[in-house]
């Protein structure tokens, strides 16, 4: 393990310490002053199931905001932030895993990283302070972006990537710009997963290099971001003790346990939902439209 290797996973192990100490004094000072949903062993179970297929390569923004949306779970203007907030500790542990046991050349692995947390730390600043419908038309885009993703890779329309475990020359930077862009729509509710490993692929890399580099980004990046939003207080908090709780053994069983899945079909069927999911967000933000308008003209 290089140097480089060591120090990302201890600066990592810091920031998830600290994320968790922040949050946990934040959410004890603000509980005093008003009531709060009680955890439950839903918020749990959406937590360990979309973890585990996160690790697997599958994402899991898309698919819990589909949840929360179609059982109304969430209020829409508080899902991005439970989203950071909620999955960051369950990324810290992706990525400690796979950093630890993928090789990626140590400045691509360094560089797209920062990038992604400036885009984040960018990015949550703005949506922290977004009205309702504006989040609302943010995340139906969002979403239907994921689904044409999910979609472009089920049916091979897009290159599996070559064998480079580093970006060189113009790539780089190229690379890094991408990444920057990815960490910023982050906060907007669309999971960088995705269309971070169709990018490295597109820039040569094997496909197998981008879980370290989307993984470290999303665990750098999400408790940078998610600070924000436990700060504005626009989250869920007991939805996210449960994307945490769930999560954490939900990502251990399936980098240790199950490792690969033949998951064609759930991919297909995470295309269906997100794709529902885009409408009726899109849906919500123009009912709100007209329920402003309508007190306007009252």
């Amino acid at each position: 393990m290089s140097p480089v290797t060591r120090s990302l996973l201890a600066i990592l192990s810091v920031t998830a310490i600290g994320f968790a100490a922040l949050w946990y004094a934040a959410e004890r000072a603000r509980s005093a002053g008003s009531p709060r949903r009680p955890l439950t062993l839903l918020d749990a179970a959406v937590g360990f199931v979309t973890n585990f297929f996160d690790t697997l390569g599958i994402g899991s923004f898309a698919p819990t905001t589909a949840f929360y949306k179609l059982r109304r779970h969430v209020p829409d203007e508080r899902i991005p932030g439970t989203l950071n907030v909620g999955h960051a500790l369950p990324s810290v542990v992706q990525a400690l895993v796979f950093i630890a046991t993928v090789t990626v050349g140590s400045r691509t692995l360094v560089s797209m990283i920062g990038a992604a947390i400036c885009g984040a730390w960018l990015g949550a600043g703005i949506v922290s302070r977004l009205p309702r419908r504006s989040i609302q038309i943010g995340m139906g885009v969002a979403l239907a972006i994921a689904a044409m993703l999910f979609l472009a890779v089920n049916l091979e329309l897009l290159p599996g990537g070559g064998e480079a475990r580093e970006l060189a020359g113009v790539r780089l930077p190229i690379g890094v710009a991408i990444n920057f862009a990815l960490g910023a729509l982050m906060t907007l509710g669309i999971g960088l997963y995705a269309p971070c490993l169709i990018a490295v692929s597109l820039l040569g890399m094997s496909p197998i290099a981008a879980f370290p580099i989307m993984m470290g980004s999303c665990a750098f990046l999400m408790p940078v971001a998610g600070l924000r939003f436990v700060r504005s207080a626009r989250y869920d908090p007991a939805a996210a003790v449960g994307l945490t709780l769930g999560g954490i053994p939900g990502v251990l069983i399936a980098a240790f346990v199950v490792k690969s899945l033949p998951l064609v079909w759930l991919r297909w069927l995470v295309v269906i939902v997100v794709l529902y999911a885009a409408l009726a967000m899109l849906r919500s933000a123009r009912a709100e439209t007209g329920s402003l308008a309508a007190v306007g003209d009252g």
